[in-house]
Formats: C-alpha cells, sequence, structure tokens
C-alpha cells in the first residue's frame, strides 16, 4: 500500500492510550512517528503488567520509533528542540500546564517550528471548571452519558474495553489531518485542542439527538430493542449474533430457520412494534431453541434464510473466520529483540491494496542513536 502520509513526521510526547492512539493512526498510515519517552521507564502503559512491553503498551504503539529524553536536562532539551525543528506535528496528552512545565507547551515549540500542528489532549478540556480534574477512559465514558448506555441493567459494572480513549484518539488523528490539509496549502499551523469529554459527547450524539428530539432517555437496551438485535447461547457453548433491523424478510427468516413459523400469527410479533414491546418474550422464546444445535449449524440455517448474523466470537476465533482470513486481517511482525508475534493491520485498502507491512512496537530508546544520529547529519548539512 502507498504510504499516503510518508513525508510527515510525528513527535509524540504521549503516555497511556490517548496520545498513543492518537499517532498510531497517523503512523498506519505512514508517517514517521518518533515516541519521546521518559529514561529507564517509559511510557508508564509500558508496565502495565510488568516488564516494559506490555500487551496495552503494544496496542498503540506500532510503526513507531522510540527515543528517550529527560526533558528537565538541558541536553535532552536541546536533543528535543532539533527534533522538533523536523516535525509537521506534535501530539500531548498531558493535564492542563504540565507540558509548559516540561519546556513542551505551544508557545515553546512554535520558536523552534512556526508551522507545527500541536495537538493538546486533556481529560475535560484546557479551561473550566473541571481542567485539573484527573481523567481516565471510565471517567470520560460516565461524564459524556455513554457509560449508562453499557451498563448491565442486571448486577451493574463497568464492562467493556477502554472505548472513550480509543475513541479521543481516532478523533485528534482526524483533526490533525484536516490541519495538515490545511497547511499543505497556506503553510500556516494550527493548535488542536481536544478533551475526552468533548469526543464522547460526539461519539454519544445519537444518545442525545434522541433527548433533544423527543425526550427520550436512552438506556442500555433502547438500541438493541428497536433495532432487533439479539445474541444466543448454542449448544456447544458458543454464541451467535443476529440483528434484524426494520425489513420484515428478516424475520420472516428468522421464524423460517428456526421452525417458529407460528410465531407469525402471534399478536405479540406480528408487527415490528409488537416485536419491540415484546422483545423479553421473543428473547425467553428462542434461547432454548437455540441451545439445541450448534453454532455452525445455526449459522448455515440464518445464511439459508439471508438472516443478518455472525458467529459471536472471542479473540481467539474472529481471525480465523475465512472471510478476516480472506482480507488478511492478522499480520506477523517480528521485532529484533521481543520476538515474533501477530497483530491487526490497518483497515485502509488504498487502490484496492491492504497494508500488510506492520513494524512491532519499539523497546525503550530502540531508535535513540539512530534519531540522535539523523540530527546530527541534518545540522552538518
Amino acid at each position: 500500500m502507498v504510504k499516503i502520509l510518508k513525508d510527515i513526521r510525528v513527535v509524540e510526547l504521549g503516555t497511556y492510550i490517548t496520545g498513543p492512539a492518537a499517532s498510531m493512526h497517523l503512523a498506519d498510515l505512514g508517517a514517521d512517528v518518533i515516541k519521546v519517552e521518559r529514561p529507564e521507564t517509559g511510557d508508564p502503559f509500558r508496565a502495565f503488567k510488568g516488564g516494559l512491553y506490555s500487551p496495552h503498551y503494544q496496542t498503540y504503539n506500532r510503526n513507531k520509533r522510540s527515543i528517550a529524553l529527560d526533558t528537565t536536562r538541558p541536553e535532552d532539551l536541546a536533543v528535543f528542540r532539533d527534533l522538533i525543528s523536523t516535525a509537521d506535528v506534535f501530539i500531548q496528552n498531558f493535564r492542563p500546564g504540565v507540558a509548559e512545565k516540561l519546556g513542551c507547551g505551544e508557545a515553546d515549540l512554535r520558536k523552534v517550528q512556526p508551522s507545527i500542528i500541536y495537538c493538546a489532549i486533556s481529560g475535560f478540556g484546557q479551561s473550566g471548571p473541571s481542567r485539573d480534574r484527573p481523567a481516565f477512559d471510565t471517567v470520560a465514558q460516565a461524564a459524556s452519558g455513554f457509560l449508562r448506555l453499557v451498563t448491565p441493567p442486571t448486577n451493574p459494572r463497568v464492562i467493556g474495553p477502554a472505548i472513550a480513549d480509543a475513541i479521543t484518539g481516532q478523533y485528534a488523528a482526524m483533526g490533525i489531518l484536516a490541519a495538515l490539509l490545511e497547511c499543505s496549502k497556506s503553510g500556516k499551523g494550527r493548535r488542536l485542542d481536544i478533551s475526552m469529554l468533548e469526543a464522547m459527547t460526539h461519539f454519544n450524539l445519537d444518545s442525545f439527538t434522541h433527548y433533544y428530539s423527543a425526550g427520550e432517555i436512552m438506556g442500555p437496551l433502547s438500541r438493541p430493542v428497536v433495532s432487533q438485535s439479539y445474541t444466543f447461547e448454542c449448544s456447544d457453548g458458543k454464541w451467535i449474533a443476529i440483528h434484524m433491523s426494520s425489513p420484515t424478510k428478516f424475520w420472516e427468516g428468522l421464524l423460517a430457520a428456526t421452525g417458529q413459523q407460528d410465531l407469525a400469527t402471534d399478536p405479540r410479533f406480528a408487527e415490528r412494534l409488537q416485536r419491540i414491546t415484546h422483545q423479553d418474550d421473543l428473547i425467553a422464546i428462542f434461547t432454548p431453541v437455540f441451545r439445541l444445535e450448534t453454532r455452525q449449524t445455526w449459522c448455515d440455517r440464518l445464511l439459508a434464510a439471508e438472516v443478518p448474523h455472525s458467529p459471536a466470537y472471542d479473540a481467539n476465533e474472529a481471525l480465523e473466520d475465512p472471510q478476516a482470513k480472506y482480507l488478511q486481517i492478522a499480520v506477523p511482525t517480528e521485532h529484533p529483540e521481543m520476538g515474533k508475534s501477530t497483530t491487526v493491520r490497518a483497515p485502509y485498502n488504498f487502490d484496492g491494496a491492504p497494508e500488510l507491512a506492520v513494524t512491532p512496537p519499539p523497546t525503550l530508546d530502540q531508535h535513540g542513536a539512530e534519531i540522535r544520529a539523523e540530527l546530527e547529519r541534518r545540522k552538518a548539512g
């Protein structure tokens, strides 16, 4: 695949997820991303499960180079500023005011590189009554109204991945791309401020639209009930998911595939709105039905009836699906020190060609000497 951003250099001074995720998306598109880390310990996510190469760190740091710098030391600050002079984009996700204390505030960097795109990611924004509050993923999910949409109605607890962190990184990357496009025409840099609160409220737009247009406060079952979505356990202990939406043909297909045609004349289910009202009854009816056959049997029957469905895979199954294998979503990587591994390639296919080459996440300061030598050659002309 053509590396669309191959002429763009990004300097990331990020930790945990939001900042590293933003730069990873740019790296996946071919940008030269240089991750600046604290000497000895690096990004705290490195040690999330011990050591300095945790799966958490690996998730958001492929296709990057690493250099260890302590910007409180004059000699390292000089290297950092030399690096900034070569950069198109700078990304940090500190609390407001911290970057300035480290010598990497916007004003500091613009003295070195006036046209730089400066991206500052925060929890609650750069100003306002909550600007100094600490924020992690669950905090942003809760503050944006999203957490209540994914909290189980029974046995309530926080579930699922760090979606607020990941989504904020994606929004940041999108904003940076827009700023890069403008800069390519005007030569003007921009400051991009994005908070987890703002990113997640935008991601949660459907919930707010329902509230402001119809006075409806959505809950965890609002969307799956209306969309007629289900998940059932099969006889082999594996799960299947079905999403029928509104076309009647999918309801009729489900009845044919399961041998439950009698439900078509049941007044509780005759029309879509009735099926929405009585979804609990449908779940009670279909749960024992799906436990009669294996998941593969149900997949074959639902496919023949053209019902939108999928096996509800675990991570050890999803990339073994024939379509996933055909698309080559899982790709091998090999790190000179950490060895061989497998990751998921970026989803982009430019001109019909996926990018199958992924550079594994760097070890701490893996490219420090290399980057310093590049900067010295540049200064020498």
